[in-house]
């Protein structure tokens, strides 16, 4: 799998904030994703349904990860995407969290966990990043 970013999920990044600061900036449902790694029920995120031109940010931290030209509608009830901003915007670590193991996404900047990446999403790299949209804000182009 050809991912960008691999910085490990806890290695020390530029935004580092306690439990409790995080807690204060974000909503319940954004710390329980982006903080301990959860996941939102499938078809929730208005971002599902953003066809905009833009960018989708890390709801933690603001960086920029995803730009809406790779934005796709894989069925699923989650914001797609099949590639990252660019190879620094996100990191990816193995998670075994389930029976088998997950390549997780999270944000470079902050940590924050993003979602979990796949091998069958469309060309041009026929990966299908699979994100929470409850950790990502988007910003249309004016």
């Amino acid at each position: 799998m050809a991912l960008f970013g691999s910085k490990r999920k806890d290695e020390n990044y530029p935004v580092a904030m306690s439990d409790a600061e995080w807690r204060s900036r974000l909503t319940p449902e954004q710390f329980h994703v982006l903080r301990q790694h959860g996941t939102e029920r499938a078809g929730t995120s208005p971002l599902n349904d953003e066809h905009r031109h833009g960018v989708f940010a890390c709801a933690a931290c603001g960086q920029p990860v995803f730009p809406s030209e790779t934005k796709f509608d894989s069925g699923t009830g989650w914001p797609s995407f099949y590639a990252p901003l660019d190879e620094k915007s996100v990191g990816t670590s193995t998670d075994y969290k389930l029976i088998y193991p997950r390549t997780e996404v999270h944000c470079s900047n902050c940590g924050g966990h993003l979602g979990h990446v796949f091998e069958d999403g469309p060309a041009p790299t026929g990966l299908r990043y699979c994100m929470n949209g409850v950790a990502m804000t988007f910003e249309p182009k004016e």
